[in-house]
């Protein structure tokens, strides 16, 4: 697993991303960060390369990205990290990984050690920190398994997850999966996911750990154009959250979140020219 050594610096990452953001909410003004019905995760975007190190980009208040302050290193062994928001503030609170042997950590942004809070991940090939999304206060996780079925693990607040719960089977047409934060206005977390022909679909969530979420619905077609489909939270600053496309050119562009469940997202907005293919995981 990653070294734990540079947990400080991490930490300083984390207080830097906060000045950041507060800073670009007196940019905009209380008006434009006022959320209906909550404000969305503010997580910003932090990508790790092959070597191990990551790097964190704030949001910018006008849509975009500023950075990049070095987050830490020694991360070569990282397969999946995911922040995750405990308290229900809209800031990270800590982060999931995993690593090549299949061992989920769970590092607290507080300083404190890394800690081993399962085993045998390594059966999931895809894994996803959605926020709530069984209706108590702590995110929650999603694992996808090699024959397609998708399982939920509602959070404690400390890292550690309760017994997994089946969702349901066919998630395997998926290559891509994606969310943290409400995207149709009414308050639960939703997410969305990419088929292997480019649709992207909808699934709206219910606030029931036991059915977390209503039938798909279609909203949108040409997703394959992107390598990387990822849910940062709220990029614009507008209370909604947003999606993030890396196409093959490295170009990242910015899909704002408007609330509305039949249209979930804006045009698209380049906020990356270029050089984004570095980054093998964002989180």
């Amino acid at each position: 697993m990653a070294k734990t050594s540079g947990r400080r610096h991490g930490r300083t990452a984390v207080r830097l991303a906060a000045a950041a953001i507060t800073a670009a909410l007196v940019g905009t003004g209380t008006s434009a960060f006022a959320a209906t019905p909550g404000d969305a995760p503010l997580f910003g975007l932090t990508g790790l390369n092959s070597a191990g190190a990551s790097y964190y980009y704030a949001p910018n208040g006008t849509g975009g990205l500023e950075g990049p302050v070095a987050f830490d290193s020694g991360w070569k062994d990282v397969t999946y990290v995911g922040r995750v928001d405990n308290n229900a503030d809209s800031i990270a609170d800590g982060r999931w990984q995993t690593d090549s042997k299949g061992n989920l950590l769970y590092a607290a942004d507080d300083n404190s050690a890394a800690k081993n809070v399962g085993h045998g991940w390594g059966i999931y090939n895809k894994l996803l920190s959605a926020g709530n999304l069984g209706g108590a206060e702590a995110g929650d996780f999603l694992g996808r398994d090699t024959a397609g079925y998708l399982f939920l693990y509602l959070g404690y607040g400390d890292g550690t997850v309760t017994k997994r719960y089946t969702v349901g089977g066919g998630w395997g047409v998926y290559t891509q999966l994606a969310g943290n934060g409400d995207l149709t206005g009414d308050g639960k977390n939703d997410i969305v996911a990419r088929d292997k022909s480019g649709v992207l679909w909808l699934y709206k969530g219910t606030g029931n750990y036991k059915a977390p979420f209503a039938a798909r619905t279609k909203i949108g077609t040409g997703w394959n154009t992107y390598n990387t489909v990822f849910a940062p939270g709220d990029i614009d600053l507008d209370g909604v959250t947003d999606l993030i496309g890396r196409d093959a050119t490295g170009a990242l562009y910015l899909y704002a979140g408007t609330g509305n469940a039949a249209a979930p997202y804006k045009s698209r907005v380049k906020i990356g020219t270029g050089g984004w293919n570095t980054y093998r995981l964002f989180f």
